[in-house]
């Protein structure tokens, strides 16, 4: 009997890549032969989708599919990677809600069709035909996503398995998006609702669901590995959040890809924030109140708001919530109705989400 070869996680991103080249492809050949206008749009979304991306939601998906026990295919590739085009809806949309000029080192898509406009030099507003773009490009990659599942072969049971999936995912996904613009127009300072923030933001749609996602194109009693990866998914999902949480203050921006300390710019109420304001002088909170949220913070300025997050204990104790959110995780997932190779994957993509510098 023939000893089964099991995938590691390159090459579970190598046919992730592959399958997303093959469909950026073909249906861009169809975008651009609508009309000459849609280039740039083709070329934007090929690359941003192409050029990076760590594809830890089809990663997820791959495995909650392997932890089945199912035998991956290249249709149920195509299937499982469609989420990484939900993400990039998510990524081009946030980037026009918290205006940021950069993403991955590179122009936002807002920027960079602001400047194409004036490049050209179109009429109208530079800005405004750089937003609207970005939103049509975000919408586009969000159709696309289900235009991918859809036509990626697998069965038509598979497809009904995994739609109540795929649907929760993108609703939980946008709740989040809003819950997260809302506690910032609240002011918020509640570390409890920073946490329903991440939770919903980043969380459930980066781990849980595409590990439900995964089970569910496999078709196989689904229902029954729901609860453990759920177990697994949203603690680990929200430790993941956290670090990008300390990496928005405190990361590299030539790692990131982001400006050094984006997030204090643009007033972000995490989990971090609400902690550092807890435990703050009177003093403290003060220059927070001056500082925290303003587009206009110098260098020094940063530095004194990572001064006080790091004098109050908040980036320490982010770490110490970390560790434990991860080993939490790692716990739940530890089940003999998970397939022993997922469980070995999922420990490994839990370190690689967790102790991640980008």
């Amino acid at each position: 009997m023939e000893s089964r070869e099991y995938p590691t996680l390159p090459a579970l991103r190598e046919s992730i890549n592959t399958a997303l080249a093959a469909f950026i492809e073909a249906d861009n050949h169809y975008l651009t032969s609508i009309g000459p206008e849609l280039l740039p749009v083709a070329d934007a979304l090929k690359n941003f989708l192409l050029d990076s991306g760590k594809r830890f939601r089809p990663l997820f998906a791959a495995v909650g599919y392997l932890g089945t026990g199912a035998e991956l295919s290249p249709q149920i590739f195509t299937a499982l990677s469609s989420v990484e085009l939900i993400h990039v809806c998510a990524l081009i949309h946030d980037d026009v809600m918290d205006a940021s000029d950069t993403r991955r080192g590179a122009p936002a898509i807002h920027k960079l069709f602001e400047g194409m406009h004036g490049a050209k030099s179109l009429s109208g507003s530079a800005e405004q035909f750089g937003v609207a773009s970005a939103i049509l490009l975000g919408d586009l990659a969000l159709i696309w996503a289900a235009k991918m599942l859809h036509e990626s072969k697998i069965s038509s049971d598979q497809i009904i398995s995994s739609l109540p999936i795929f649907d929760e995912m993108q609703v939980e996904l946008m709740a989040g998006q809003y819950l997260d613009i809302h506690e910032q127009a609240l002011a918020s300072e509640s570390v409890e609702r920073s946490l329903r923030v991440a939770r919903y933001k980043s969380g459930k749609y980066s781990i849980e669901r595409p590990l439900h996602f995964g089970a569910a194109v496999a078709n196989r009693n689904p229902e029954s590995l729901y609860p453990i990866y759920s177990a697994y998914g949203i603690p680990l999902g929200e430790a993941f959040q956290l670090r990008d949480d300390l990496l928005g203050v405190f990361g590299d921006a030539a790692s990131t890809g982001k400006p050094a300390g984006d997030d204090l710019r643009e007033g972000k109420r995490t989990v971090m924030m609400a902690m550092t304001h807890e435990r703050a002088s009177s003093t403290q909170r003060a220059t927070i109140k001056e500082l925290f949220g303003r587009p206009d913070l110098s260098a020094s300025d940063i530095e004194a708001l990572r001064s006080i997050i790091m004098d109050s204990g908040a980036h320490d104790e982010v770490e110490l919530l970390i560790t434990k959110l991860t080993d939490e995780a790692c716990a739940a997932i530890d089940n003999p109705l998970v397939t022993k190779h997922a469980q070995e994957l999922l420990h490994q993509m839990a370190t690689i989400a967790t102790k991640r510098s980008v």
